[in-house]
């Protein structure tokens, strides 16, 4: 499984709007500018995270996004699963052998686990080098 820019940038946005949680609405230009990022290009994946209902957007001179839960309850596999459709390695694994589907549906799960229990809290935390409830899968 790849994670294109869509899936990276959107926890980009995810975890910038972690770090605020509770500050208020943060202006997508800010996020785009801390991190070097086009803003019409965020602009087209916040969309999709305010339709699923991750963020919601306030309007006017201060306004910008802001999750709609604590980040701690948002996982990168809610993100991921938003932005880049179903976390599934290759493509008809019921199709294939049984040696070979055990496997694709072994790397499946693991994937799975670590996006769903690392949440958008665990990745501003481990940004800001606090890093005690963040587990790193290398």
């Amino acid at each position: 499984m790849k994670i294109s820019t869509k899936g990276r940038y959107g926890l980009t946005i995810m975890i910038d709007l972690g770090k605020h949680y509770g500050e208020g609405p943060l202006p997508l230009r800010k996020i785009a500018t801390e991190n070097d990022l086009s803003e019409a290009y965020l602009e087209q994946l916040v969309g999709p995270l305010r339709n699923s209902g991750l963020v919601k957007s306030v309007r006017g001179a201060y306004g910008g996004y802001m999750l709609t839960r604590h980040p701690k309850e948002i996982s990168a596999g809610d993100v991921i699963r938003v932005l880049e459709g179903p976390i599934q390695p290759v493509e008809g694994i019921e199709d294939e052998k049984q040696p070979q589907r055990e496997l694709w549906v072994r790397i499946r799960d693991a994937v799975k686990n670590v996006l769903d229990t690392t949440t958008i809290e665990d990745l501003a935390n481990a940004e800001n080098g606090e890093t005690e409830n963040y587990m790193y899968y290398i």
